[in-house]
C-alpha cells in the first residue's frame, strides 16, 4: 500500500514507452505535460522518479509545484491533478504522448481498507479472500490483490522477471564495485609497505647524521659513564648478531635447508607430485611471505653493523684525538 499523502501530490503515469526513450526525452516530457496543464507560468511540473515495466512500458510518478504571487510555493494535491488528467480532452493529449493509465499514489484511508477487506473482489471466492487475509505477512503494509485470469498471471510472471532483472543489475553493479575496491584496497597496501620502508630507510639515514654530529658535537671531551655503557651495550649486541646460536646462525640454517632442498629437487626431478592449485598458491605466498621477512631482517642487520661500526670509528677517532692532546 502507499504511504504517499494527497499533499504529496504523486500522479503516476504509465507511458507505452522504453524507460531509456523516456529519460532520453524527460524534458521534453515535462515541457509537454506543462502545456497539457494550459502552460500556466505559476505551475511547475517535477519528475518523482521512473520505472520499467513488462511489455516495454515505462512508470512515470510527477507531481506539480504551485508558486503564489507572494512568493510561497505548494504541491497540487494528487486528487486534483488526477480529476484534471481524466477530463476527457485532457485523456486524449495524454493518450497523444503515449500515456495508457494514470493514478493517484496515496495512502488508503482506513475506511477504504476496511471496505476493500470485508469485499471479496468479483470472482473471488470468500473463502479464499479470508484465507489471503490470514496468510498476509504484514497486515499494515500489504493487502491481498486477486489474480483473475491466464492474463494477469501472465502480467504477474512478466513483473516478477523484471524486477529478477532489475536485482540482477543492482547485484552487478555492487560486484563490480567490491571488486574495485579490493583493487583500491591491494594498492593502499602496496603503498603502505613501501611507505614503511621508506621509512624505516629515513629512520636510519637519520640515525646516521645524528651520530655523526654527535660524535663532533662530543669532540674533545672525554668518554662519559652512559657512552661506555652503550659502547657495551653495543658490543653486546654485535656479539648476539654474530652468535653461532642467533640470527646468523639461523640464516645459516635456513640458508642450508634451501640447498639441501634443492639437491633432494635435483635427485628426485623423475618423480611427479600433484598439488592442488590453491595449496600451491598458499605455500607460494607463505614462502613469499618468509622471503621477505629474511629480507628484511638482512637489511636491518646490514644497516645495524654499519651504524656499529661507524659508531666505533667515532670512538676511535675521539680517543687518538684525545691521545695526542694528552701526549
Amino acid at each position: 500500500m502507499p504511504s504517499n499523502k494527497d499533499e504529496d501530490g504523486l500522479v503516476v503515469l504509465v507511458f507505452n514507452k522504453k524507460e531509456t526513450e523516456i529519460r532520453s526525452q524527460q524534458q521534453q516530457l515535462v515541457e509537454s505535460l506543462h502545456k497539457v496543464l494550459g502552460g500556466n507560468q505559476t505551475l511547475t511540473v517535477n519528475v518523482e522518479g521512473t520505472k520499467t515495466l513488462p511489455d516495454d512500458q515505462t512508470e512515470v510518478v510527477i507531481y506539480v509545484v504551485e508558486r503564489s504571487p507572494n512568493g510561497t510555493s505548494r504541491r497540487v494535491p494528487a486528487t486534483t491533478l488526477y480529476a484534471h488528467f481524466e477530463q476527457a480532452n485532457i485523456k486524449t493529449q495524454l493518450q497523444q504522448l503515449g500515456v495508457t493509465l494514470s493514478m493517484t499514489r496515496t495512502e488508503l484511508s482506513p475506511a477504504q481498507i476496511k471496505q476493500l477487506l470485508q469485499n471479496p473482489p468479483a470472482g473471488v471466492d470468500p473463502i479464499i479472500w479470508e484465507q489471503a487475509k490470514v496468510d498476509n505477512p504484514d497486515s499494515e503494509k500489504l493487502i491481498p490483490v486477486p489474480m483473475v485470469g491466464f492474463k494477469e498471471l501472465l502480467r504477474r510472471l512478466k513483473v516478477q522477471d523484471q524486477m529478477t532483472k532489475q536485482h540482477q543489475t543492482r547485484l552487478d553493479i555492487i560486484s563490480e564495485d567490491i571488486s574495485e575496491l579490493q583493487k583500491n584496497q591491494t594498492t593502499s597496501v602496496a603503498k603502505i609497505a613501501q611507505y614503511k620502508r621508506k621509512l624505516m630507510d629515513l629512520s636510519h639515514r637519520t640515525l646516521q647524521v645524528l651520530i655523526k654530529q654527535e660524535i663532533q658535537r662530543k669532540s674533545g671531551y672525554a668518554i662519559q659513564a652512559d657512552e661506555e655503557q652503550l659502547r657495551v651495550q653495543l658490543d653486546t649486541i654485535q656479539g648476539e648478531l654474530n652468535a653461532p646460536t642467533q640470527f646468523k646462525g639461523r640464516l645459516n640454517e635456513l640458508m642450508s635447508q634451501i640447498r639441501m632442498q634443492n639437491h633432494f629437487g635435483a635427485v628426485r626431478s623423475e618423480e611427479r607430485y600433484y598439488i592442488d592449485a590453491d595449496l600451491l598458491r598458499e605455500i607460494k605466498q607463505h614462502l613469499k611471505q618468509q622471503q621477505e621477512g629474511l629480507s628484511h631482517l638482512i637489511s636491518i642487520i646490514k644497516d645495524d653493523l654499519e651504524d656499529i661500526k661507524l659508531v666505533e670509528h667515532g670512538l676511535n677517532e675521539t680517543i687518538h684525538i684525545r691521545g695526542g692532546v694528552f701526549s
